[in-house]
């Protein structure tokens, strides 16, 4: 057993900072009690802060990738200043089961930026609303419209604007109505109605304001990658022209992409999450 402690103790030996993606509150209390938290400081990834830490990173989805969940760990402590480039970190985090099972080491800067913590915190809409939308597309990614792929395009925030800068090409199904993006019967009702053309439009606190819309910016100057297509850059032009953000379900390859300030900010495939 001593060869192998001694490979353990390589992975966390002068490590700076520990993150616990989602400790129970015993293995929380355990670490901070412990003589190694005297080495390095412990930060909790989680969806909740339920072991009241005092450096906490909020997950926005229980991401299915381990890299996602650590990615999105490293780029928002980065932010909030608990870690710097350059620093070594060991994330201890659930794999197998519902207990802490792996343990693996990063250092910062390692992975590159995703902007997939950025989409959360620097954007108008509130985060819950982002989260139900990207909830909305992933499993409309995953199931399609009656088993068979469909694209979908989302436009989040600064509503008045972006209603202001396109036009409907049907009737609207949510005009005076009062429904949220994060209610379930309206999940249902959103997945029905992706299947016709044109985008959603969302506001800042989650009440779609409008189905079928026609976006109307001008695409020049907007640059997305080779091989997207007209949603796409719908997506990147009615973002830079607002400040709205974009979450585009793709039809042709089924990944989902974020865009703001007209860039794509993260893809992700809804497979995997």
């Amino acid at each position: 057993m001593s060869a192998l402690g001694d490979l353990l103790d390589g992975i966390v030996e002068g490590v700076d900072v520990v993150f616990l993606f989602s400790p129970s509150a015993s293995t929380y209390d355990q670490f901070v009690e412990s003589e190694e938290s005297d080495d390095a400081e412990a930060v909790v990834v989680a969806l909740d802060n339920t072991v009241d830490a005092a450096q906490f990173v909020e997950l926005p989805l229980a991401f299915a990738e381990v890299t996602e969940r650590i990615r999105f760990g490293l780029e928002g402590a980065l932010d909030r200043g608990y870690v710097e480039e350059g620093d070594s970190v060991a994330c201890a985090t659930k794999l197998f089961d519902e207990t802490i099972d792996t343990v693996t080491r990063v250092r910062v800067g390692e992975f590159a930026h995703s902007g997939v913590y950025d989409l959360f915190t620097n954007s108008r809409a509130e985060p819950e609303v982002i989260r139900d939308v990207l909830d909305v597309v992933i499993e409309l990614g995953r199931k399609g419209q009656k088993g068979k792929p469909v694209g979908a395009l989302f436009v989040v925030g600064d509503a008045g604007k972006v209603m202001n800068k396109s036009r409907s090409l049907s009737y609207n199904p949510f005009e005076k109505s009062h429904v949220h993006v994060g209610d379930p019967i309206v999940t249902v009702m959103l997945k029905e109605f992706s299947r016709l053309d044109g985008a959603f439009v969302i506001s800042d606190s989650g009440k779609i304001v409008s189905a079928y819309r026609y976006l109307e910016p001008s695409a020049e100057g907007v640059d997305i990658p080779k091989g997207l297509g007209t949603r796409h850059m719908a997506a990147g032009a009615i973002t830079r022209d607002t400040n709205a953000i974009a979450i585009v379900l793709s039809e042709s390859d089924g990944l989902v992409r974020a865009f703001s300030g007209g860039e794509l900010i993260f893809e992700l495939d809804p497979e995997e999450y």
